[in-house]
């Protein structure tokens, strides 16, 4: 008897010949409630940070991060994914990272001191990073190729219809119950999540292995530098705006250092035919290099976005949290049914257009933004963050399809994190600047004694928009360069 039966007829082998060829649709769902319960932290708190800057009595380049925090941790822990999978299987490394994000927002919701809420943060963040790169590589796996745009369509919508109503749900509850209540909101959904991953989540690791088969030892200097080199760069842009500059100096060559170190010990490893943290073997394919730099630059731009729009709502047109959280659910909802059309697309057309069209609506909605002010229409308000969210509808669907379909089977897990790691650092990197150039702007305006303190915070979220706006223009350069092979072999699921 091999290890699945042993443990229950859990193999994948089993529950496909249980519930035939519906398995693995209902593997999907399994897997997409556990990825809505690992963004909706990253979404559902961020109404809520005027409220816990308040409470705590911080400023905004602390309370920046309570998002940062969480995102500095899913891309570290993005890099441990493909280990854990090859070493404990899917099922315990899915339903080990559920619990641990299960216990982060029972603590945040119960902190009475701010480092106690960046703790549950920093939990949340693991647990979101281990488990976000997981479906990506069940979809590449187990679907053929001209159901993959299908899959990952009706995943999306699925994914974002969820933490698109978060924000009006925690918007709501922060003004009738308070902040706390927007950190148990995922417990709820964390639980669903265990139960379906004991139920539909196979023991085996990708490629249908036997978990543990390969009894490979987790590479902890790898991770050590790589992970000690993100903190850096991150701390680095964050001291950007300190009194001093030489803070930021040292942090940003020691993450330059590190990074490098990681780079080389990487390569190192490879080459004596050890298993790397990440294998760089991937940066070989030109459409997963293309795949990357707009994932560096949609995650900069779309997280960085997604921190500024509820505190631009609230501070920059003087509305309340829960008018924040309501303006954005037209935009969620019009995304999550955008995501199936663009996915069936993304089976008959060539994906870099998609990307393309994508980064460009984004780009528009940005630059919109920037002639928003306090006597503009709240009807046009949320027709920008549409057109926003349109886009975001037409990337997501096609970026991860674009940059894995040329890879060997054998990279998918690795792929998978390591495209999720790119666009986390993005993102938190993104968080990061428009946290420091929003405090930057802010103290430049205020000093202006010609402007009122609504009119100065106005006008740096202006700038902080025209920021965006260029770095999306820059991601749409690369996304003309995103190729994908048109013949492909249909692989079998895992």
């Amino acid at each position: 008897m091999n290890a699945g039966a042993s443990q229950g007829g859990a193999s994948t082998a089993e529950l496909r010949a249980r519930y035939g060829e519906r398995y693995r649709w209902l593997l999907l769902l399994a897997v997409l409630v556990g990825v809505v319960a690992s963004v909706l932290p990253s979404t559902s708190v961020n109404v809520a940070i005027p409220a816990i800057s308040a409470y705590f009595h911080i400023g905004p380049a602390q309370a920046q991060w309570i998002t940062s925090g969480f995102m500095v941790a899913s891309t570290i822990a993005m890099l441990v994914t493909p280990w854990l999978l090859h070493r404990f299987g899917y099922r315990r490394t899915y339903v080990a990272a559920l619990v641990l994000l299960t216990i982060g927002a029972v603590v945040g919701g119960l902190a009475q001191h701010y480092p106690l809420i960046l703790a549950s943060r920093v939990a949340e963040g693991i647990a979101a990073g281990i488990i976000q790169p997981i479906p990506a590589v069940i979809m590449m796996s187990a679907f053929k190729p001209h159901e993959q745009g299908r899959a990952g369509g009706l995943f999306g919508m699925g994914v974002v219809l969820a933490p698109a109503l978060a924000p009006a749900l925690g918007g709501v509850l922060t003004d009738w119950l308070g902040w706390r209540a927007t950190f148990f909101m995922v417990v709820p959904f964390a639980l669903v999540s265990i139960w379906l991953g004991f139920k539909l989540v196979p023991h085996s690791s990708p490629g249908g292995a036997e978990a543990g088969a390969q009894k490979t030892p987790l590479d902890w200097l790898g991770l050590t530098l790589g992970g000690a080199g993100t903190v850096c760069l991150l701390n680095g842009l964050a001291q950007l705006h300190s009194p001093s500059k030489l803070a930021a100096a040292g942090l940003l060559l020691a993450s330059t250092v590190l990074l490098v170190a990681f780079v080389l010990w990487q390569q190192r490893l490879l080459r004596q035919g050890q298993k790397p943290l990440m294998d760089l073997r991937l940066f070989e394919c030109r459409p997963f290099v293309m795949g990357c730099i707009v994932s560096l630059i949609y995650g900069a731009a779309m997280y960085g976005s997604t921190y500024l729009l509820p505190l631009f709502i609230q501070m920059g047109l003087g509305l309340s949290a829960s008018y924040a959280g309501n303006l954005l659910i037209p935009a969620g909802l019009v995304l999550a049914f955008t995501f199936p059309i663009v996915g069936r697309m993304a089976d008959k057309h060539p994906v870099h257009w998609l990307v393309g069209i994508g980064v460009a609506l984004l780009a528009l909605s940005f630059a919109l933004n920037i002639w928003i002010g306090t006597t503009t229409p709240l009807w046009w308000l949320a027709v920008v963050i549409i057109i926003g969210r349109i886009g975001l509808g037409f990337i997501l669907p096609s970026l991860n399809l674009g940059a894995m379909r040329p890879l060997d089977r054998s990279l998918l897990p690795q792929g998978s994190s390591t495209i999720s790691f790119i666009r986390m650092l993005g993102g938190a990197a993104g968080v990061g600047l428009s946290g420091i150039m929003l405090q930057w702007r802010i103290a430049v305006h205020v000093a202006d004694s010609n402007l009122s303190t609504q009119a100065a915070q106005l006008a740096a979220f202006h700038e902080c928009f025209a920021m965006l706006t260029l770095l999306c223009l820059i991601a749409l350069v690369a996304s003309m360069q995103l190729r994908s092979p048109q013949a492909l072999s249909s692989p079998t699921p895992s």
